[in-house]
Parts: structure tokens; sequence; C-alpha cells
């Protein structure tokens, strides 16, 4: 540039030297910004990123199945379409919303509201039907999105509806089995994050979810679903037909524990909660506490007969059906004089038991109804239980130990006698009840496992066997049972008619009585533990009329389902049964003589079959008793006096039926049943 004149020159090279600069800082400027968007912002201008192109959407986790005992399905998960919205990307709320409530059956403004929010994501309606889903994508409104959601059925409805509860929209466990257990149902519940794609999709990312956030474990049940639809029919029919207020039944396993059914009524549809109120939600099996009234009082007699203050042959004097017991009349049903113990069972005497509680004192006796389980929880897995009501013995006087001994002043609940004369049925151990045979995961691994659980013995075999025989007198004729006697079965039970306290106001309400009928079948074998609780039943309110015959009807279903082999056949109410003196002296408890005898009617040869009543062993102060059956009421009077036995009769006209039957040996002075009828007509053993 040697031609170009000095002046010339400088203003070139200061102008090559100003763009240099200017280029540099750009570079400079460039890569700084590039330093602070790539490396210094990086983690802020990444979220701004994902919140424009990435939903992430709370989708309840798939809950775990609950099945019965034998793996049929009671609580699923099904897949349904639920309804969101991204306001942003939302144009004309106005007709959006107004095209929507007409779909989804909601008030415009209500979604008018949520489609003008400054919101990313909004519900709109979760878990809707497929019509409803159908037409929501038909219309192809921008901004508004389906997705899949898991939603709880039941596909048996109201199937043990009070055992299994329910889950919320959310899939919360809010009542039931679905409650205690929510934890193990649910998977581990997260938010989903997914792609949008042109249409506003949403398309989940590969590996969004593991599958332990997903799947809860599955639980199964002890409860035999084909036995718990005939228990809940046949509470249904029972409360309808005595037109009751409400009723509960329980089925046990009396050697494991296992609940086998357990129902309430009123009832409600799984499927359909808002249907249904507190009322008819309520497991009145653990919440309902009642008086038990007469079934008491076959706790009352293990109780004296273990403790050894009273023996299985004694007789006690029931004062022909009235006593007076400090400034109150205590009254029987029936004029009764002396009675065995397994008499009074059968007669179901309150005197008798009053008298039997004097024997023992409040201590002792509240000692073992503690031991059988009154007045504490059986840990029975449900949400809630109540305890019952057993106030402590420092505060009986000795009135009210003679009412606690006879169904009155207690409080149980129909769980706690279950699970109480189990401890009867299968020889004497309290056993824990059962709702849950084990729980599982995903891939089918036992994760908790519950086994039959011995909580404490309470009285010993021989005594639970010897009450067992006698609660078997309930069912034949002439006792209060009768209606629970089963065809091929040995039954033992007991019957309980209790009058409803009205609080401070006492017993004053006639209408008011729970009616029920606690027993356990077969007797010399049990399998099954039955109880029938009926509230406020008006047609008519005894427990052997209400609620012994649905323990039939219960029993003899299930028994067959189960197969068990009926034992014999003979008409119903009138059972023979099968021990020996011999096998009932050894079913004596530690603390009785064994060689003390009883002389109980009930109690007969294994043999009998084989042997008639005549070749029966007459013992010293023992006569037969006479053949009474065709003779007309003076002369069975006189023919009772001649042998030295006691009348009992029934009915008017000619003697139809007896008991014990001709040639029986019994005890001078033993009371001698004669049923008669106008024609002389019965169709009974003679």
């Amino acid at each position: 540039m040697s031609f170009l004149s000095r002046d010339r020159q400088f203003w070139i090279r200061f102008r090559i030297s100003l763009i240099v600069l200017l280029l540099a800082t750009g570079v400079i400027a460039v890569g700084w910004g590039a330093w602070s968007l790539g490396v210094d912002r990086r983690q802020e201008l990444s979220e701004i990123a994902r919140e424009q192109y990435i939903r992430r959407i709370s989708v309840s986790a798939r809950r775990g199945l609950i099945t019965d005992r034998y793996g049929e399905e009671l609580a699923v998960e099904v897949e349904v379409d639920s309804v969101y919205a991204d306001p942003r990307d939302v144009k004309n709320a106005g007709p959006s919303a107004k095209k929507l409530a007409k779909i989804l059956g909601r008030e415009e403004d209500v979604f008018y509201r949520r489609l003008s929010s400054k919101k990313h994501f909004v519900w709109l309606k979760r878990r809707v039907t497929p019509v409803e889903s159908q037409k929501v994508k038909a219309l192809k409104l921008p901004g508004i999105h389906i997705v899949k959601e898991s939603k709880r059925f039941y596909p048996s409805r109201q199937l043990a509806a009070h055992v299994i509860g329910f889950a919320g929209m959310d899939s919360k466990g809010l009542e039931g089995v679905e409650r205690l257990f929510d934890e193990q149902l649910k998977g581990n519940q997260d938010a989903a994050s997914g792609l949008a794609d042109a249409q506003g999709n949403i398309v989940f990312s590969k590996g969004v979810f593991g599958a332990d956030k997903v799947v809860g474990n599955n639980i199964m049940l002890t409860i035999d679903r084909n036995l718990q639809f005939e228990v809940e029919e046949e509470l249904k029919n029972t409360v309808r037909l005595f037109q009751a207020k409400s009723g509960h039944i329980t089925v046990m396993d009396p050697h494991t524990g296992d609940v086998l059914a357990m129902a309430s009524w009123p009832t409600y549809n799984l499927n359909d909660i808002a249907m249904s109120d507190a009322t008819t939600r309520r497991n009145r099996a653990v919440l309902d506490v009642f008086e038990p009234g007469s079934t008491m009082k076959v706790f009352t007699l293990a109780s004296a007969i273990n403790s050894g203050v009273l023996r299985p042959n004694e007789k006690i004097f029931c004062e022909h059906g009235r006593m007076e017991f400090y400034d109150v009349v205590l009254h029987d049903d029936h004029r009764d004089g002396w009675l065995s113990p397994t008499q009074c069972l059968k007669r179901s005497s309150n005197i008798c038991f009053a008298k039997i509680a004097g024997r023992m004192k409040g201590k002792r006796l509240y000692r073992y109804l503690r031991r059988f389980g009154f007045g504490e929880k059986t840990a029975l897995q449900v949400p809630y239980e109540m305890r019952g009501l057993l106030q402590h013995h420092n505060e009986w006087s000795e009135f009210l130990t003679a009412t606690v001994a006879f169904g009155q002043g207690i409080g149980v609940t129909g769980i706690q006698m279950a699970t109480a004369l189990s401890a009867i049925a299968n020889g004497g151990k309290l056993m824990k009840p059962n709702l849950v045979q084990r729980v599982t995961d995903a891939e089918g691994e036992v994760i908790l496992e519950n086994s039959p659980t011995v909580r404490r013995r309470v009285i010993s075999r021989r005594t639970a066997r010897l009450i067992t025989d006698m609660m078997t007198a309930v069912t034949e004729e002439g006792g209060t049972g009768v209606e629970a006697a089963m065809d091929g079965y040995l039954v033992a039970g007991k019957t309980g008619t209790a009058q409803k306290s009205s609080g401070a106001h006492g017993y004053r309400d006639k209408e008011k009585f729970v009616a029920s009928f606690f027993g356990f079948v077969p007797a010399d074998n049990p399998r099954l533990v039955v109880s029938v609780v009926i509230d406020e039943p008006l047609v008519s309110y005894y427990g052997g009329t209400v609620a012994a015959p649905a323990f039939r009807r219960i029993a003899d279903k299930a028994l067959r389902d189960m197969g068990v082999t009926p034992s014999f056949t003979v008409r119903r109410g009138n059972p023979k049964k099968s021990q020996t003196q011999t096998e009932l002296r050894d079913s004596l408890p530690d603390e009785i003589d064994t060689e003390t005898t009883v002389v109980d009617n009930s109690v007969v040869n294994e043999k009998a079959e084989m042997i008639t009543p005549l070749e029966m062993p007459l013992k010293k102060g023992q006569v037969r008793t006479p053949k009474l059956v065709g003779l007309p009421m003076g002369r069975v009077m006189q023919e009772l006096e001649e042998f030295g036995l006691r009348p009992l009769f029934f009915g008017t006209g000619i003697a139809a039926e007896q008991m014990p039957a001709p040639g029986v040996p019994v005890d001078k002075g033993e009371y001698v049943q004669v049923n008669f009828s106008p024609n002389g007509e019965f169709e009974g053993e003679q």
C-alpha cells in the first residue's frame, strides 16, 4: 500500500482493527452465551423445556387382587378412561365447556372455570364410561386429553361387602380389608411422565413405570365365596321373614379360627357406594354389641364344671319357675323342680344358672369369661372392632353376678361368641380368629401367611366334651333349639332370646329383643361353628323360632358341600347320640371325681341300636320307665307315682310320646316328659 498516502493507510488499518475487534467481541459474546445456556443455566432451561412438551400425570397404580380361600376373585382392577385438560392449549373455553357438560353430565360453569385456569393440568372427569370417552374423543377439542386409569371393581357386587370394604377414587382403601391392608394392596403410586403427540395425546415412554410401582400385593381371604353367598341369602330371608331391624351371621372353622363366612344385613353394592350409608356399611358381626341372653349359659356351665364347683350329675332345685332374689323375682318359662345341669341348659333355666353363679362367685366367673375372650378384642383383621362390655368383678353385686351368668349385664359381639364357642368345639383352646389367609406379591411369592394360632387354653378337653354332650340336649325334643336339629348330623347349640335394655330405664320395652342361636356341627367331630343373631324381629322373637332354623339350613348346606358324610338318618329333632358312659367318664375334667356317673336321659350308649332298654343295666336307686303311650293323663299320673317318677306334661288328651323311652333306667324322682294329643297320634320315637 506504498502508493497510498500515509493518512489513507492509517484509516484502513484502523477500520480493519475495528472490524477484527468487533468480530472478536461477537465471538466472545456468542461463546459466553453458549456457555451460559449450555452450562450455567442448563438445569433451569431444561425444566422450562420439559414443561412445554412433557406431561406429568398422577395415575393410580393397579391395586392387588382380593380373592376368597379358593382363589375366586372378589376385588379386581379394570382399566377405564379419565378426561383431563391442559388449559394453556384450550381454545374457546366457553364453547368447549358447553360441549363437555352435555357429554360428561356436569355443570357448564365447573368446566369453564377449569378450562380457564392457568394450570398446566386439570381433571375434568375421572373414570368415565366407554360411551362418554368415545364422545369426548369425537369432539377433538384442543387441550382436551384422555388417559387410562385403574378402577376398583367388585365382580360379586354386595358379596362379603362388609368384609372386603371398598377403595375410593384415588384407589385408597376406605373400609374393611381394603382399608386395613391398603399399604399392601396399593402399588407405590407415583406421577407418570410422558410426551404429548401431535394430537395432544399422552405417549408414555418405555420404562416409565417399574413393576414394583404399578402392581400391589394380592390378598387371599379365609372366606368361602359359595358359603358366603348361601349365608347372605339365608340372612336376608330371615330378616325379611321376621321383619327384623338387622342381623349378622358368622361361620368359623373351630380348629383353625378361619372365618369362612361373615354377613351383615342390611348390605350394599360395592360398585355403587354413593347409594349406601353408614348403617348399611356397618359390619355388625364385629361392631354391634348386644346382651347374649341364654347363650351365655353355655360358658357359665363350662366354667362351673371346669372349676369343680358343679358336678355334672348334681341336681339343682329350680324353684318351680319362680324365685325371689333380693328385691327382684326371677322367672323361668317352665315350672321345673330338680334338674341336672344338662336339663338346666336344655330347659334354659335362669334360676338354675343364678344359683350356679352364686356358687362360683363373681371373681371366678369373671376370670373364666375373660379367658373365653369376652371384654377384649379378638384381633380379627378388620379396621375396627368393639371389645364388648364386661365390668370388672369388683363392680359386681351378687345380683349382677347372677344376671351375667344367664346373659344380662354383659355385652358381646358376634365374632366374640363364635370364637368362644369354638373353644368348646375344639376341645378347650381359644383360637385367634383369622380373616386373611395369605398375602402374595405380583409374582406369587408369599409375603405373609397366617397359620392357626392358639391364644390360650380355657377349659380342659374333658370339660369341653362334656359341655358338648350337654349342648346336644338343647336340639333334642323338649329342648329350646329343636328347630336347629339336622337330619344326619348331631348338633350342639344354644338358643338366646334377650330383651334389649333401654339403658337407665331398664328392660321396659316389651317389643325389642335379640334372637340368636349359636352352635357347632357335627357335635362328635366339629367342622363348623355358626352364630346367628337377629336384631329386633317383629313376627316372633324367640331364638329357637327365628335363628335356629337359619342355623340348620346354613350348616346343612355347608356340610354337604364340604363332603361331610351324615352319621345317621333320623327324623329332625330327635337324633341319636354315640357316646358311651365310659367315654363320658373319660371326658370329665381333672377337678371332678371320675367315679360319678351322669344319669341324664340325653346320654345314650353308643350300642343303643344293638341292645334294647331292658338290656341296659339297672343301678341302685334306679327304676325303668313304664310304657305310657296310649294312656289317658290320669292313668299316666298313676303309673308315674307307682314308679316314684315325676310328671312333666305337655298338651292334653292321650299320651302320644314319652321321654325317656319305656324301659330306660332312670333315678327315682326323675322327671318323665309326656306329650299328649287329642287323638293320641304323634310321629315320634317310642
